[in-house]
């Protein structure tokens, strides 16, 4: 892959990541997926496929039913991503819940209880000195 492809490819993700983060936020009627964020896209070397990666900021939606709204919505998003893009064939869309965003959270969550109950340990010590 040549740096001019690399360019390209990452220039197309940059566009289809934006793009449907607008589209999702001011043009879709699915309630589904009225609270996803797009958090990323990577396409294929030939750019025929975009994978599209997205979380969930409502936890009482599964993603099983966002990536169904997804599935049902997909030519609406490509019709609106072929008006936005400059590239003669508009990539299919694949998308792949990202849930990296509730692990971060679980570990933040993990840390904080092992820095905590050290605290707790180190003030038994002193007491007892």
């Amino acid at each position: 892959m040549s740096s001019r492809d690399f360019y390209r490819s990452s220039r197309l993700e940059e566009q289809v990541q934006r793009t449907l983060s607008d589209v999702l936020r001011s043009e879709t009627r699915d309630p589904r997926l009225l609270n996803v964020i797009v958090t990323d896209a990577r396409v294929t070397k030939d750019l025929s496929v975009a994978w599209v990666y997205y979380s969930l900021l409502d936890k009482d939606v599964s993603p099983e039913d966002v990536n169904e709204a997804f599935v049902k919505a997909g030519g609406f998003l490509r019709t609106r991503l072929a008006k936005e893009l400059t590239i003669r064939r508009v990539p299919e869309l694949r998308f792949e819940y990202d849930d990296s965003g509730i692990r971060g959270a679980e570990l933040e969550s993990l840390i904080d209880s092992a820095v905590a109950k050290d605290r707790e340990h180190e003030s038994d010590g002193d007491e007892e000195v």
